[in-house]
């Protein structure tokens, strides 16, 4: 189709305008409304998208009734994304939302299971996987002859100011994520254990822990360890963070900003291309295009993003309890509370139906959206 696909941005705080800018800069969508409970925020977002005569409001279903919108951008704050996401799906609309899927894993799994009842799409921006060097950096890891560990150093110092710097558990849960997805991305498999411990040194200007060190156990038995401070000054790292895969035929590393290599004992590696995937948000935007035209799965639809969510969760439970926690568990748990917690019959018998939450999301994710 070569039509623009129309849709409805909930959010024009922060990280709204720049998804606006990024929306006014794409042929391929066209910005129909925004929703925000700051009626000067929307508007303000409305002439920061080129075009002041954009309707605004507060009720997102009247606003989609209004615009014929055909996808809504969920860039709200966590906690408010499981009511935008349902509501959005309910009116038979697909969601490219912000990450975290949800504020919670049994949340998340409401979501999902609610994308399957209504047949629509909703995709996880995780765009820090929208990047080439990413996608090259998982060629060399495929010729590695298996890899045993992979690590990341991240080390920032960012003066948020805002909520960031109010929020438990800030690192882990704000950050941390792009990390750990981009792990999964990288090893093509999923986490079983963790064991995780976080701090928050003397220096902080953050409330909750700003520090935090994890070791991931994966399916093959691969380690992954994840070291990262949002309070370090000095020498500091690439937003994505410093890379390192060690394997059986040599290692390779990538410094999370330029093209990435690898040493197969003392020969370079040379691995085959791979196509782009586009930058950033911008990436995650043409992607989810393109899925919602096709019917493709992309990457960040839901049931493949939710484990990396449960990363953080798992590794959270970690630091709070002094113990290794079993992933599995976590989501069995988390499936508990979304059983408990849903009011939607349909969803609460489709949530009821998966036995494994593992190999329900594996399933699912591989399934193309209708």
């Amino acid at each position: 189709m070569t039509t623009p696909l129309r849709v409805v941005q909930v959010g024009a705080g922060g990280m709204g305008r720049a998804w606006l800018g990024t929306v006014a800069a794409d042929p391929d969508v066209e910005l129909v409304g925004i929703v925000d409970l700051d009626l000067d925020a929307a508007r303000a977002g409305a002439e920061l998208a080129g075009d002041a005569s954009i309707p605004v409001g507060r009720d997102l279903s009247a606003l989609l009734a209004d615009t014929g919108a055909e996808a809504v951008l969920d860039i709200t704050v966590p906690v408010a994304h499981h009511p935008v996401t349902v509501e959005a799906l309910a009116a038979g609309l697909p969601v490219l939302g912000e990450k975290p899927a949800a504020q919670t894993v049994a949340e998340a799994l409401s979501l999902a299971a609610t994308a399957e009842v209504t047949g629509k799409l909703f995709m996880v921006s995780q765009s820090r996987r929208y990047n080439d060097h990413l996608v090259a950096y998982r060629q060399h890891l495929r010729g590695l002859g298996g890899v045993g560990s992979l690590s990341t150093r991240f080390a920032k110092a960012p003066h948020f100011g805002g909520f960031r710097e109010e929020m438990d558990d800030v690192l882990l849960l704000d950050m941390a994520i792009h990390a750990f997805d981009s792990a999964r991305y990288l090893l093509e498999q999923d986490p079983v254990s963790v064991y995780c411990e976080s701090w928050n040194p003397s220096w902080s200007w953050y409330r909750g822990d700003a520090s935090a060190a994890a070791v991931f156990a994966f399916e093959d038995g691969a380690r992954y360890v994840y070291d990262g401070s949002w309070c370090a000054p000095g020498d500091e790292t690439s937003w994505n963070g410093d890379w390192r895969a060690s394997g059986a035929a040599g290692s390779a590393v990538w410094d999370g900003d330029h093209a990435p290599s690898s040493d197969l004992d003392g020969t370079p590696g040379d691995p085959p291309g791979a196509p782009g995937v586009g930058s950033d948000i911008a990436g995650s935007l043409a992607s989810f295009v393109r899925a919602v035209r096709s019917g493709d799965v992309p990457d960040g639809e839901v049931h493949g993003n939710v484990m990396s969510l449960t990363m953080v969760d798992a590794a959270i439970a970690s630091a709070r309890s002094g113990r290794r926690i079993v992933i599995d568990e976590v989501l069995e748990h988390a499936l508990a509370t979304a059983l408990a917690d849903e009011r939607d019959d349909a969803v609460r018998e489709r949530l009821a139906s998966w036995g494994s939450v593992r190999s329900a999301l594996a399933d699912e994710a591989a399934t193309p959206t209708r």
